[in-house]
This record gives structure tokens, sequence and C-alpha cells, in this order.
């Protein structure tokens, strides 16, 4: 039901636009959030966006790099990532919450209800 995309090989500095799609009728119910799984490493949640898209959150490591913004009229979520570094390499994945408080963004990884498959970041340094 999930489906991201837009991965790639980027250098160091460089940007990216992933996006992803989602096929429900009421997207407009869904906090979304995009998770990066690094080689060897645990998912960590990088951005996550309220119902409404009022309300955004970013781990600390993506702030003022990361932008995370919905578009309810195409049932998709993006994250646009500038000036890249190496340590974003990994694969990201989007992840939707069904019926989440209004204007709260989604935090942890266990309230998300679908999961997408996935695009690869490969940050070149």
């Amino acid at each position: 039901q999930l489906q991201a995309s837009g991965g790639g090989l980027v250098q160091a500095g460089g940007s990216l636009r992933l996006a992803c799609v989602a096929s429900v009728h009421t997207f407009v119910y869904y906090a979304m959030g995009w998770f990066h799984q690094a080689p060897g490493k645990e998912r960590e949640l990088v951005a996550a966006i309220s119902r409404s898209g009022e309300s955004t959150h970013y781990a600390d490591s993506v702030k003022g790099r990361f932008t995370i913004s919905r578009d309810d009229a195409k049932n998709t979520v993006y994250l646009q990532m500038n000036i890249l570094k190496p340590e974003d390499t990994g694969v990201y994945s989007c992840a939707a919450d069904f019926n989440s408080r209004s204007g709260v963004p989604t935090m942890m990884s266990r309230e998300y209800d679908y999961w997408g498959q996935g695009t690869l970041v490969t940050v070149s340094s």
C-alpha cells in the first residue's frame, strides 16, 4: 500500500527527493513518517508529519537539511534531503499511522500501521 521512490547514488553535499505514494482512500487520516536504516544499524525515525501537515518532527541529525511534506490530493508524502552526508546512506522507508491524533506527528515506530518497502540512498564521500 506504500510505494517509496527517489533513492539513488549522490555525492556528499548533494540532494535527493524521496516520494511515497499511499494506495488508500483516506490518506488525510494518516500521519506519515520516514525512517532510515543504515547498514548494520537499527531503523530510526528521521521525519514525521501530522495528519493535517501542520506539525512536523525531525531527528536531530537531519534538522535543517531534510524537509518532510505531504500532498493529500496525490496521496503522497515527500522527503527533501539536502546537504547529504555519507552517514545518510541506507534504506529509507515510509510508514503510515491510521487515525492518529490530529496535529500530532507519530514518533514511535510501533504506532505505525503500514510500511513501504524502502528505497536505497547511497551518499559517496
